[in-house]
């Protein structure tokens, strides 16, 4: 039953909105230094994870679960999910540091980067906030949600997976959730 099934992604932490919310086609740029407009990750299920690479503590945690997770899911559920980091820092980020720190995790993890301005407009529209860094301090930190957000095939926000992830609760219900449409 689906009741059943949405217990089951809950308690996962896995929250599916009543209604998908329209994600604007914002660019980017990928790790590669390539423009990467966002309606290029319609085709698979995303799971947009906003970070940066000198965070000291959330991020790699987060991206460790997430190769963790990868790992223990089936060929064909990893196909049709895509891993993507976007840069709450484009100001240190640039495409080569998110390439060498998502290459530590995994190759296959896309680093997007974009003006502030771009940012605030995607962190917005999926409701995962954060605060813009004050860049004149060394060493500072930029405080941001450990939510991810879960966009659909179609490119539109179906939800969010909940911090702190539960690893083996995810690997069990991904699965059955990419094979929505």
């Amino acid at each position: 039953t689906d009741q059943g099934d949405q217990t089951a992604l809950n308690d996962a932490g896995i929250i599916l909105l009543p209604q998908s919310r329209t994600v604007p086609d914002l660019s980017f740029t990928d790790q590669d230094g390539q423009p990467f407009p966002l309606s290029q990750l319609k085709g698979q299920w995303t799971v947009l994870f906003f970070g940066y690479t000198f965070c000291p503590d959330i991020c790699p945690t987060t991206l460790a679960q997430l190769r963790q997770i990868k790992s223990e899911l089936p060929p064909e559920t990893v196909d049709k999910l895509r891993i993507v980091l976007v840069s709450v820092d484009p100001d240190r980020d640039t495409p080569q540091q998110l390439k060498q720190y998502l290459g530590y995790f995994d190759k296959g993890f896309v680093g997007l980067r974009a003006p502030v301005d771009t940012l605030k407009n995607l962190a917005n529209a999926v409701s995962i906030p954060y605060i813009p860094a004050d860049t004149s301090k060394p060493g500072y930190t930029v405080d941001h949600s450990g939510n991810l957000a879960l966009l659909g095939p179609d490119g539109t926000q179906r939800g969010f997976i909940r911090a702190p992830l539960n690893s083996q609760k995810l690997v069990a219900q991904l699965p059955g959730l990419v094979e929505r449409k």
